[in-house]
């Protein structure tokens, strides 16, 4: 996808002074994720090379024996943080699972706050074979989660929410920088019609996504035809997820996208790192809807839980 086909947006717009840029820019956005489902943000502030120490971080986690991993994986919780095994995800109503391992890493609210003691935001789970992972995916996490409030401010003001609605949505948030491992093809065939990643939408309000390692991201048109996406490294990726769908009753609908397999069956392996911003756990989605309760039903589908 050349970066004209889809909005391109710059972040200084709408933290500047200029009131008339500051509100091309909600309308643009807001536009841009109603009717094409995705844009592209430019001067979004996070460091490339915290983006590079991450990946190189990644690369050495997913290296690890297969055994160390597992240690870090928690079904009892639905997988939300720590470690999830190569095909134990798929996309909803889709039995056959994806070609993929990743790494989840949420907030730290500290040991004794009620939320981690309830459950209902996870501790973290980071490998102690690898002692910088923590600090720097917790700086990620971050600044992540920073640019995204920033970015669903400006969406808020297109929706004519009151000042503050996501802000406060989204506070304490059960959010997920999910570290995504899609393994080299090369030495095995994939079951016939297994991909990196089926057809699927984000479960979440609003997902963030740097540029990663491969190609392959596809992301299908309000039309419903397939793009492949081809990003330069200083733009982030941004679509809506089913809970947005939900607490906007269709304005902003949830985006559906996929991942590939790649040309020949060798790339050497693909890393990417969305991240996926949700509301706090008892945040109403719509009449009788917790987000909570929406997450739980979710995982179970997709395989995790």
């Amino acid at each position: 996808m050349s970066r004209s086909s889809i909005p391109l947006l710059n972040l200084h717009d709408a933290l500047c002074s200029d009131p008339d840029l500051r509100a091309r820019f909600v309308q643009s956005l807001g536009e841009g994720l109603g009717e094409f489902g995705f844009v592209a943000i430019e001067g979004h502030g996070i460091p490339v090379d915290l983006l590079e120490r991450a990946y190189g971080l990644a690369r050495e986690v997913f290296s690890m024996p297969e055994e160390v991993k597992k240690c870090y994986e928690t079904p009892s919780n639905g997988r939300q943080r720590g470690y999830t095994s190569f095909g134990i995800e798929h996309a909803k109503d889709q039995p056959m699972p994806d070609l993929k391992e990743f790494w989840h890493v949420g907030r730290n609210l500290g040991a004794r706050h009620p939320l981690h003691l309830s459950g209902k935001v996870p501790y973290n789970r980071f490998p102690e074979e690898i002692p910088g992972f923590g600090p720097t995916f917790s700086e990620l996490f971050s600044r992540m989660e920073g640019f995204a409030d920033t970015l669903l401010r400006s969406l808020g003001g297109y929706l004519g929410y009151e000042q503050g609605f996501f802000t406060d949505l989204c506070r304490q948030g059960n959010s997920v920088l999910r570290v995504i491992h899609y393994p080299d093809q090369a030495g095995f065939t994939p079951v016939p019609g297994a991909v990196r990643a089926a057809a699927h939408e984000d479960i979440n309000l609003l997902t963030v996504l740097p540029v990663s390692t491969r190609p392959g991201l596809e992301l299908m048109t309000r039309s419903g035809e397939w793009l492949a996406v081809h990003t330069p490294p200083d733009v982030m990726l941004c679509d809506t997820g089913d809970m947005m769908s939900l607490l906007t009753k269709g304005r902003m609908p949830a985006t559906t996208h996929r991942v590939v397999n790649p040309e020949g069956g060798s790339d050497g392996g693909r890393l990417s790192m969305p991240f996926f911003l949700h509301p706090r756990p008892d945040a109403e989605l719509s009449p009788g809807v917790l987000a909570a309760d929406f997450l739980k039903k979710r995982l179970k589908e997709i395989g995790v839980a």
